[in-house]
């Protein structure tokens, strides 16, 4: 929620009534929002749901601003390696590449991207405010939350303190500092085994560390890690404990049939042990599935509120690929477009 529930008053809690009515309050809005104008659509986020989106709303020519993040542009993607099952790239293409080809296209069309973080939004009513970082309120007629999915953490006491000194959750983004050291990974799903396999090219070896006995992973994936030379697993074994005073040092592990205990002299720890939705911002706001994701209509992107439109992993706990992600971009754009249509007629 908003921390200045003050502002914008009259056009947060603007209901559907008379154009009139809409105009004057659109009006009031200019007045006060540093950002000066009432925009078709906002979209908060950015990956391939959001600059999907962004790419169908400016072909519509809708003129959509994407809030895509000061550190978090691109989204996950940004932090991974190559990525060999989006349609249409014979060889695969690196995530961040992707990302970047599909930011450009969406500013070719005309979309206006700031790297900008959002604070706090107002979704209820007719104009919807969101407030970035700087105290900039921007308002808009429709918003799509394209806001993603957060590295889920493994809830140990030296997680935190040990972040960037050995504990990291980016193989890309910190691979390069372990050559020709011993780490390990935790995890059993694509991404761990990306990870590992990755990290082979410059440690001397990878433990893989699993809590049961076989993987989640695609059988492409988990052949790659059992004919990797430099990748032994661990199944059955959940890390406890992190040890080092200033950094990495060792993990305490306990065998989860048997209950014994062990430790693991490694000098960095990777933790791919999957996401969670960023649905922080609109969690009081819109209805949320058990799954914590964004609760959409039917295979429609919309959600609880008139004019809030959801897409990409903040919306699905089963799929979470980046096609998936990209065409529920391109949903919400066309229910976003149909919704201003109908306001309009």
């Amino acid at each position: 929620m908003s921390n200045q529930p003050g502002i914008f008053a009259n056009a947060v809690n603007l209901k559907v009534g008379s154009a009139a009515e809409a105009s004057a309050a659109s009006e009031d809005a200019r007045t006060t929002s540093a950002d000066d104008a009432v925009h078709d659509v906002v979209i908060v986020g950015s990956g391939p749901a959001g600059y999907t989106a962004a790419i169908y709303t400016a072909r519509a020519n809708l003129n959509p601003v994407v809030l895509a993040g000061s550190v978090t542009a691109g989204g996950e993607l940004m932090n991974t390696t190559d990525v060999e099952n989006y349609p249409g790239f014979i060889d695969g293409i690196m995530g961040p590449d992707l990302m970047n080809n599909m930011q450009q296209q969406a500013e070719r069309f005309g979309a206006d991207i700031r790297y900008e973080d959002v604070v706090s939004a107002e979704l209820d009513g007719e104009i919807k405010t969101v407030t970035v970082e700087d105290g900039t309120v921007l308002c808009a007629r429709a918003v799509i939350i394209s806001t993603g999915s957060e590295y889920r953490k493994l809830g140990l006491e030296d997680e935190e303190r040990l972040s960037g000194h050995g504990v990291s959750w980016c193989a890309t983004c910190d691979g390069f500092f372990f050559k020709k050291q011993n780490i390990a990974v935790v995890g059993g799903g694509d991404s761990a085994i990306e990870e590992a396999t990755f990290l082979t090219k410059f440690a001397d070896k990878v433990t893989l560390i699993h809590r049961r006995d076989r993987f989640r992973a695609s059988e492409i994936m988990q052949q790659r890690a059992f004919d990797d030379p430099k990748i032994e697993i661990l199944w059955n074994t959940k890390v406890t404990g992190i040890q080092g005073a200033d950094k990495v040092e060792s993990l305490a592990l306990e065998d989860t049939v048997t209950g014994e205990t062990s430790e693991l002299a490694v000098t960095g720890l990777f933790v791919a042990i999957g996401s969670d939705p960023r649905v922080g911002l609109v969690k009081d706001q819109l209805e949320l599935t058990v799954d914590n994701t964004i609760a959409v209509d039917g295979r429609s992107s919309t959600t609880s509120l008139a004019g809030v439109f959801a897409a990409g992993d903040v919306v699905d706990a089963t799929y979470r690929q980046a096609i998936t992600a990209a065409g529920s971009g391109c949903v919400a754009a066309v229910d976003v477009e149909h919704y201003l249509a109908a306001l309009d007629s």
